[in-house]
Protein backbone atom coordinates (compact mmCIF):
# COMPACT_ATOMS: atom_id res chain seq x y z
CA UNK A 1 0.00 0.00 0.00
CA UNK A 2 1.61 3.19 -1.33
CA UNK A 3 1.02 6.88 0.32
CA UNK A 4 1.41 8.69 -2.99
CA UNK A 5 -0.58 12.06 -3.15
CA UNK A 6 -3.78 10.76 -4.13
CA UNK A 7 -3.91 8.61 -1.36
CA UNK A 8 -3.10 11.65 0.85
CA UNK A 9 -5.57 13.91 -0.11
CA UNK A 10 -8.82 14.45 0.96
CA UNK A 11 -11.95 12.74 -1.92
CA UNK A 12 -14.56 14.81 -2.16
CA UNK A 13 -16.85 13.11 -0.25
CA UNK A 14 -14.42 13.67 2.55
CA UNK A 15 -14.09 17.30 2.11
CA UNK A 16 -17.40 17.49 2.21
CA UNK A 17 -17.86 15.50 5.48
CA UNK A 18 -15.71 18.12 6.85
CA UNK A 19 -17.65 20.51 8.59
CA UNK A 20 -19.53 17.27 10.45
CA UNK A 21 -16.29 16.33 11.61
CA UNK A 22 -15.51 19.22 12.83
CA UNK A 23 -18.42 19.66 14.82
CA UNK A 24 -18.66 16.38 15.62
CA UNK A 25 -21.94 15.38 13.70
CA UNK A 26 -19.98 11.75 11.70
CA UNK A 27 -21.18 8.87 12.45
CA UNK A 28 -18.33 6.30 14.75
CA UNK A 29 -17.55 4.73 11.44
CA UNK A 30 -17.22 7.98 9.43
CA UNK A 31 -15.38 10.21 12.07
CA UNK A 32 -12.89 6.67 12.37
CA UNK A 33 -12.24 6.52 8.98
CA UNK A 34 -11.47 10.60 8.48
CA UNK A 35 -9.03 10.80 11.62
CA UNK A 36 -7.34 7.97 10.14
CA UNK A 37 -6.73 9.77 6.81
CA UNK A 38 -5.79 12.68 9.03
CA UNK A 39 -3.56 11.06 10.82
CA UNK A 40 -1.23 9.53 7.61
CA UNK A 41 -1.77 12.79 6.01
CA UNK A 42 -0.27 16.10 6.33
CA UNK A 43 -2.00 17.79 3.36
CA UNK A 44 -5.76 16.39 5.27
CA UNK A 45 -4.56 17.68 8.10
CA UNK A 46 -3.89 21.09 6.67
CA UNK A 47 -7.35 21.34 5.21
CA UNK A 48 -8.98 20.83 8.62
CA UNK A 49 -6.93 23.72 10.29
CA UNK A 50 -7.60 26.11 7.38
CA UNK A 51 -11.51 24.87 7.43
CA UNK A 52 -11.22 25.29 11.62
CA UNK A 53 -9.30 28.75 11.03
CA UNK A 54 -12.46 29.89 8.72
CA UNK A 55 -14.75 29.55 11.45
CA UNK A 56 -12.87 31.13 13.60
CA UNK A 57 -12.87 34.27 11.98
CA UNK A 58 -16.23 33.87 10.78
CA UNK A 59 -17.00 33.93 14.75
CA UNK A 60 -14.50 36.88 15.44
CA UNK A 61 -17.13 39.04 12.63
CA UNK A 62 -19.76 41.26 13.99
CA UNK A 63 -23.18 39.31 14.48
CA UNK A 64 -26.07 41.18 12.71
CA UNK A 65 -28.93 42.93 15.11
CA UNK A 66 -32.22 41.77 13.96
CA UNK A 67 -35.02 43.57 15.79
CA UNK A 68 -38.84 41.75 16.62
CA UNK A 69 -40.23 42.09 13.54
CA UNK A 70 -37.54 40.19 11.60
CA UNK A 71 -38.68 37.31 13.24
CA UNK A 72 -42.48 37.83 12.94
CA UNK A 73 -41.49 38.90 9.16
CA UNK A 74 -39.71 35.37 8.40
CA UNK A 75 -42.55 33.69 10.57
CA UNK A 76 -45.31 35.66 8.39
CA UNK A 77 -43.43 34.69 5.17
CA UNK A 78 -42.63 30.97 5.70
CA UNK A 79 -46.88 30.77 6.76
CA UNK A 80 -47.94 32.58 3.63
CA UNK A 81 -45.61 30.40 1.63
CA UNK A 82 -46.91 27.09 3.12
CA UNK A 83 -50.10 28.50 2.09
CA UNK A 84 -49.56 29.34 -1.22
CA UNK A 85 -48.23 25.77 -1.41
CA UNK A 86 -51.78 24.24 0.14
CA UNK A 87 -53.61 26.45 -2.49
CA UNK A 88 -51.57 25.56 -5.27
CA UNK A 89 -52.19 21.57 -3.84
CA UNK A 90 -55.66 21.79 -4.12
CA UNK A 91 -56.10 23.78 -6.85
CA UNK A 92 -54.09 20.75 -9.08
CA UNK A 93 -56.22 18.05 -6.85
CA UNK A 94 -58.91 19.91 -8.25
CA UNK A 95 -57.56 20.06 -11.62
CA UNK A 96 -56.95 16.24 -11.41
CA UNK A 97 -60.60 15.47 -10.68
CA UNK A 98 -61.76 17.38 -13.38
CA UNK A 99 -59.66 15.16 -15.77
CA UNK A 100 -60.45 12.09 -14.53
CA UNK A 101 -64.12 13.12 -14.53
CA UNK A 102 -63.72 14.45 -18.28
CA UNK A 103 -61.84 11.29 -18.89
CA UNK A 104 -64.72 8.96 -17.50
CA UNK A 105 -67.07 10.98 -19.66
CA UNK A 106 -65.33 10.37 -22.90
CA UNK A 107 -64.91 6.98 -21.72
CA UNK A 108 -68.53 6.62 -21.00
CA UNK A 109 -69.58 8.55 -24.44
CA UNK A 110 -67.60 6.33 -25.92
CA UNK A 111 -69.36 3.03 -24.67
CA UNK A 112 -72.60 4.56 -25.68
CA UNK A 113 -71.66 4.92 -29.50
CA UNK A 114 -70.33 1.33 -29.57
CA UNK A 115 -73.14 -0.17 -28.13
CA UNK A 116 -75.97 2.07 -30.21
CA UNK A 117 -73.90 1.28 -33.34
CA UNK A 118 -73.80 -2.65 -32.47
CA UNK A 119 -77.72 -2.00 -31.72
CA UNK A 120 -78.79 -0.14 -35.10
CA UNK A 121 -76.60 -2.89 -36.98
CA UNK A 122 -78.59 -5.40 -36.09
CA UNK A 123 -81.77 -3.73 -36.00
CA UNK A 124 -81.67 -2.32 -39.50
CA UNK A 125 -80.96 -4.74 -42.42
CA UNK A 126 -78.32 -3.67 -44.78
CA UNK A 127 -79.66 -2.58 -47.75
CA UNK A 128 -76.56 -3.90 -49.73
CA UNK A 129 -77.57 -7.39 -48.51
CA UNK A 130 -80.94 -7.56 -50.13
CA UNK A 131 -79.52 -6.44 -53.25
CA UNK A 132 -76.76 -8.88 -52.46
CA UNK A 133 -79.10 -11.48 -52.42
CA UNK A 134 -81.55 -10.70 -54.89
CA UNK A 135 -78.53 -10.42 -57.15
CA UNK A 136 -79.43 -12.89 -59.91
CA UNK A 137 -82.91 -11.23 -60.22
CA UNK A 138 -81.05 -7.57 -60.71
CA UNK A 139 -78.78 -8.95 -63.32
CA UNK A 140 -82.18 -10.71 -65.16
CA UNK A 141 -83.94 -7.59 -64.46
CA UNK A 142 -84.47 -6.30 -68.07
CA UNK A 143 -85.43 -9.37 -69.36
CA UNK A 144 -88.03 -10.07 -66.61
CA UNK A 145 -89.43 -6.61 -67.82
CA UNK A 146 -89.81 -7.44 -71.11
CA UNK A 147 -91.72 -10.25 -70.47
CA UNK A 148 -94.53 -8.27 -68.97
CA UNK A 149 -97.09 -10.12 -66.79
CA UNK A 150 -97.42 -13.30 -65.68
CA UNK A 151 -100.02 -14.50 -68.61
CA UNK A 152 -97.20 -14.88 -70.61
CA UNK A 153 -95.66 -17.07 -68.23
CA UNK A 154 -98.79 -19.36 -68.28
CA UNK A 155 -99.08 -19.41 -71.95
CA UNK A 156 -96.14 -20.15 -72.25
CA UNK A 157 -95.44 -23.34 -69.43
CA UNK A 158 -98.25 -24.47 -72.02
CA UNK A 159 -96.73 -24.67 -74.89
CA UNK A 160 -94.63 -27.82 -75.68
CA UNK A 161 -91.22 -26.57 -76.35
CA UNK A 162 -91.64 -25.47 -72.40
CA UNK A 163 -94.40 -27.57 -70.61
CA UNK A 164 -94.48 -29.82 -68.10
CA UNK A 165 -94.74 -32.79 -70.35
CA UNK A 166 -91.08 -32.32 -71.87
Amino acid sequence: MSDGPDRRRLTPEERANLVAFIDGELTEAESRALTTKLTHSPTARREVELLKKTWEILDQLPRPAVNDQFHERTLSYVRSTEFRTEKRLESLKQAAAFLLRCAACVLTAAAVAVAARAVTKRAWANPDERLIQNLSLAEHLDEYLEVGDFEFLERLRNTPEFGANH
